[in-house]
C-alpha cells in the first residue's frame, strides 16, 4: 500500500496555488474526501480550455489526463458529459480552474 494525500487535501492545495497566482478556482462538486476522483474544469478568462481526469498510473503514479475530449468547446455536451460522470460516480470532485495553464497548474499540483 502506497501513502496518497486525502482527494480534499488535493484539491485545497490546487485552489491555493492558482489563487496565490492570480487566478480563479472552486469547487463546483464537492466529491469523497478520501479517495474521490478529481475532474478539473480548466478555463482561461472565462472560456472552457478543457476536461481533465487525476488517474492513478501502474507504477502508483497520479497523472492528468485529458476527459470528455470530443465534447471540447461545446459548452452543453461538456455539462452532460459532467452530468454522465457525475451519476456513474458520486464520489467525484468537480474543481474549475480561471487561470492561464490551467492544466500545468493542475499536473504540478495532482500527479
Amino acid at each position: 500500500m502506497t501513502d496518497r494525500l486525502a482527494s480534499h487535501m488535493l484539491v485545497s492545495q490546487l485552489i491555493r496555488r492558482v489563487q496565490a497566482a492570480g487566478g480563479f478556482a472552486t469547487v463546483l462538486r464537492k466529491g469523497d474526501p478520501i479517495s474521490g476522483m478529481i475532474l478539473i474544469q480548466a478555463l482561461e478568462k472565462g472560456e472552457e480550455t478543457g476536461l481533465f481526469e487525476r488517474i492513478g498510473g501502474l507504477d502508483n503514479k497520479a497523472e492528468l489526463v485529458p476527459a470528455g475530449k470530443a465534447h471540447w468547446g461545446n459548452k452543453d455536451e461538456m455539462a452532460q458529459y459532467i452530468a454522465r460522470r457525475v451519476r456513474s460516480d458520486p464520489d467525484i470532485w468537480i474543481v474549475e480552474l480561471d487561470i492561464p495553464e490551467a492544466e500545468r497548474f493542475a499536473g504540478e499540483t495532482l500527479a
